[in-house]
């Protein structure tokens, strides 16, 4: 009986213990979701802007370019899939794998091959378990983007779909991520970056109608495109961010929640035991004052 105590007594304190950490790393993602939420929202009007100003040079009927011409038969497509670095979240990470997924199985359905682009380390492990091929991947940081990181992204994807297919090139460019819409609601989404289509938040805002272009719409679109593409990776990465640490900061309240329960149950547990042991012992001392007695 007083091993079962022992026992007890050891769950209380590792509990405990746990409790102490997850209570430390809800404070954490709770003081840094204003910052990362402060950050989405001051990329939005830029994002936003250029991709009004990308719309409206699109849409020259004499204007032709790589960067906004849609495959006939699109053969290839490039999927930026954004996860976090680090567990501890919930499921951030398996919904954001999931939506990919699904987009990768209606690309194959439609007979167009997915090249993966991964960004976290949740994303790379599933990959490799799974000994599945992707074609470049960055780690570190998810939860505090950098803007060199989508720099680099944009500059290689945009060089991807510049490419022909029969060298390697995509026709197509998808980004898969998690849109932060309030403290207790995270979505993951898909959106194709390329060729340029104009999304539901862009038809929302007013595009100037006239545009006159120096030196002309094509070298503006050389110039803006890459651009374009960036900032929405960039602002993609900040919403993504903002909803990792909210997801985090919910999963370890629950954790932290679910321990002061244990703590309940084992503390229960542990006075039961003490009680049944207290209990043996004064029923053999009766026993034993009996047995003196009658003798």
């Amino acid at each position: 009986m007083g091993a079962q105590i022992r026992v007890y007594r050891q769950k209380i304190k590792s509990t405990s213990s746990m409790k102490k950490i997850f209570k430390a790393m809800e404070l954490i993602a709770t003081s840094r979701i204003g910052k990362a939420r402060a950050r989405a929202a001051a990329s939005t009007p830029y994002a936003e802007a250029i991709t009004r100003a990308v719309a409206a040079v699109a849409r020259e009927n004499d204007v032709e370019h790589v960067l906004t011409q849609r495959a006939e038969n699109p053969k290839r497509a490039a999927v930026l899939i954004m996860t976090s670095d680090r567990g501890l979240a919930g499921a951030y990470s398996t919904n954001v794998l999931k939506r990919s997924e699904s987009l990768l199985a209606r690309l194959a359905a439609n007979g167009i091959e997915a090249r993966p682009y991964l960004y976290g380390r949740k994303a790379q492990a599933f990959y490799d378990f799974r000994s599945r091929e992707y074609d470049k991947v960055w780690t570190g940081n998810t939860d505090n983007p950098e803007v060199e990181v989508a720099r680099e992204m944009g500059t290689l994807l945009v060089d991807r779909f510049s490419q022909d297919t029969d060298e390697g090139g995509v026709d197509e460019l998808y980004l898969v991520y998690t849109e932060f819409e309030s403290m207790v609601k995270q979505e993951p989404v898909v959106r194709r970056l390329l060729p340029l289509a104009v999304t539901e938040s862009d038809e929302d805002s007013p595009v100037v109608p006239y545009y006159e272009f120096e030196p002309d719409a094509e070298e503006v679109l050389d110039e803006l495109l890459p651009r374009y593409i960036e900032s929405r990776i960039f602002s993609a990465m900040l919403e993504a961010s903002a909803s990792e640490l909210a997801a985090r900061q919910r999963a370890m309240k629950s954790a932290a929640d679910n321990a002061d329960d244990l703590i309940r149950k084992y503390t229960l547990l542990r006075n039961n035991a003490r009680q049944a042991e207290i209990t043996q012992e004064l029923s053999e001392l009766i026993a034993g004052a009996d047995a003196l007695s009658s003798s």
